[in-house]
């Protein structure tokens, strides 16, 4: 941002210290007599009606966008908002010492009513500055009172002035009569400063002003920690949830793949339906669809658990039965796996047969070539996963003509309003319906994938969508 600071402040009495700088500090006020002390009077705030919605969105640009709107153009002529890499890296905020320089972020800028994109070449959102240790940002940072400069600070004016030749705005916000810096403080520690300035046709920052602005500082410190918690949780999940994925998908010359996940509920990212293909050797391909009870970081990861094991144990090329026991075992020994459920097919185009075996799962479904979509029955009581039954009994089906296989989680049957059997009937319904209309396969996907049973959307969607061909002789 422009602006840069020259003046150790906390609210208060001033105080000089040195020339064109000014400390403020608290001192308590005493009364000699026993007169009753007025209530102070409401007064309207100093800042725009935008400093009323900072802390109202999880995000750290938009907190910092309503903190410079706040400022900008009512209060001050120019503000910015900066954050400590450190602090937002490393969740640390900085607590003292004497650095040599200080790293720092601009996340936020407003000249006037301009648009931060139009300062994007010059003043651009997100660059990243070393402030040494004798600027006012540094100080600010050390002292953690405000800083009041009567300009800017020779090293912001010698940073701006290097690029005046590209943008003659540059030597408006030179001209500056006031020039304020207020630490972002969090549970007595730094993560950031705001700087304001004013220029000559306004009156320098009064001490009730940087008190108000310390104020806001205070709030925004909040909302700002906040958001980054927010976004530090959001990026975990989005990692739980890409190491869900499998990634590139392993088609095979008689298989080709579409598929597709929906996290239940609004905003929400990870939950416990995960899928994957795998292929294997001869030509033949492993798919499996699983769901983990509830939602959230501990189905994840539970589900996480199991998919690394169907890798492991696809790799030792066992029966599909036999693969489904072994992964039941192990889901019983396993925190948050109990319960889970799984399909899980084997497609081999040479001998044309699909192995089918169920844990607890909804029935696959099978688009054969009469354009007729079914739910396969599967053999054995196919319990969820957990429970140490073993019962798991393979389902052969020979496919001598191409075909559509569907694996799905029961977030795309499920419904409060009717029974399981009548909605994967629907769901099957649905697939003959847009197949009729050609769509690819992908699209196909889409259109399934986003309509679900349940308007609410109470469970996780996941939908994987196989095109089988067999080998002709």
């Amino acid at each position: 941002m422009p602006c840069e600071v020259r003046r150790s402040i906390a609210p208060g009495a001033r105080t000089p210290t040195r020339k064109g700088t000014t400390t403020l500090r608290n001192e308590p006020h005493s009364r000699s007599d026993d007169t009753p002390t007025a209530m102070p009077q409401p007064r309207r705030s100093v800042f725009s009606p935008a400093a009323d919605v900072i802390g109202s969105e999880l995000d750290l640009g938009l907190t910092g966008s309503h903190v410079v709107h706040a400022l900008t153009p009512g209060f001050c002529d120019a503000a910015s908002l900066y954050l400590l890499e450190r602090w937002r890296r490393e969740e640390t905020t900085y607590a003292g010492g004497d650095p040599a320089q200080v790293e720092a972020r601009r996340l936020a800028l407003r000249v006037g009513t301009d648009a931060p994109e139009s300062w994007e070449r010059t003043l651009p959102v997100g660059e990243v500055l070393v402030f040494p240790r004798e600027t006012p940002y540094a100080r600010a940072l050390v002292d953690g009172h405000a800083q009041l400069l009567d300009a800017v600070d020779d090293h912001t004016a010698e940073r701006l002035a290097a690029s005046a030749d590209e943008d003659a705005r540059i030597g408006e916000l030179l001209k500056t009569r006031s020039f304020l810096v207020v630490p972002l403080r969090l549970r007595g520690g730094a993560i950031g400063f705001v700087a304001c300035s004013r220029g000559p046709d306004r009156g320098p920052f009064l001490t009730a002003e940087v008190a108000a602005v310390e104020s806001l500082a205070a709030r925004a410190s909040v909302a700002l920690d906040n958001a980054r918690r927010y976004e530090h949780e959001r990026r975990t999940a989005l990692a739980i949830r890409n190491s869900l994925l499998p990634g590139a998908i392993q088609e095979g010359v008689g298989c080709r793949i579409a598929h597709g996940s929906l996290p239940a509920g609004q905003g929400s990212i990870i939950g416990g339906d995960w899928f994957d293909v795998l292929r294997r050797p001869d030509d033949r391909v492993s798919l499996i669809v699983g769901d983990a009870m509830g939602h959230g970081p501990e189905s994840a990861v539970a589900m996480i658990q199991l998919r690394t094991a169907v890798r492991t144990l696809a790799g030792l090329d066992i029966p599909a039965a036999d693969l489904v026991r072994r992964l039941d075992a192990l889901a019983s020994d396993t925190p948050g796996a109990s319960f889970a459920t799984c399909i899980y097919a084997e497609w081999d185009p040479r001998n044309r047969t699909c192995t089918l075996v169920g844990a607890g799962h909804p029935p696959p479904l099978l688009r054969g070539p009469d354009g007729h979509t079914a739910p396969v029955t599967l053999a054995g009581a196919g319990l969820p996963l957990g429970l140490a039954a073993g019962t798991y009994e393979p389902t052969v089906l020979h496919i001598d003509d191409p075909a559509l296989l569907v694996l799905y989680s029961d977030g795309l049957v499920e419904s409060r309003d009717a029974d399981i059997d009548h909605e994967i009937a629907r769901l099957a319904q649905a697939l003959d319906t847009a197949a009729v209309d050609h769509d690819p396969l992908p699209s196909l996907c889409r259109r399934l994938l986003h309509a679900p049973s349940d308007p609410a959307g109470a469970d996780d969607r996941t939908l994987l969508l196989a095109e089988l061909t067999p080998y002709k002789d």
